[in-house]
């Protein structure tokens, strides 16, 4: 799904990983799930979209720096990125980036 964001400008966190070969997929999808559930929790949250192939790439949307800020030391979201760095990734890469230009198309 495309996430609904508002006008701009709003930031952006874009999230490039490469999984390991040997992770338990299904703890490595829980925990996925629950940090998208609790991001939207956050204030500031705008949306997110996701996809996973060879590499996984996630945006999610955030109001200001503070909210992402905020995010990055959530005490759960701590948690599951040290997870990710000790078991689910081979590697991965964050991007903070500014929107300040969108838009779209859409087939009613």
């Amino acid at each position: 799904m495309i996430a609904q964001t508002p006008k701009t400008p709003y930031y952006a966190v874009i999230f490039t990983s490469i999984l390991n070969d040997e992770i338990d997929k299904e703890e490595y999808s829980k925990t996925a799930i629950r940090m998208v559930e609790l991001a939207k929790e956050q204030k500031g949250f705008l949306g997110v979209e996701s996809a996973r192939e060879e590499i996984g790439i996630t945006v999610s949307y955030w109001k200001d720096l503070e909210s992402i800020k905020k995010w990055k030391y959530q005490s759960e979201h701590t948690l599951a990125r040290e997870k990710g760095r000790s078991e689910f990734y081979q590697s991965f890469k964050t991007r903070i980036v500014k929107v300040e230009r969108d838009y779209d198309f859409f087939i009613l």
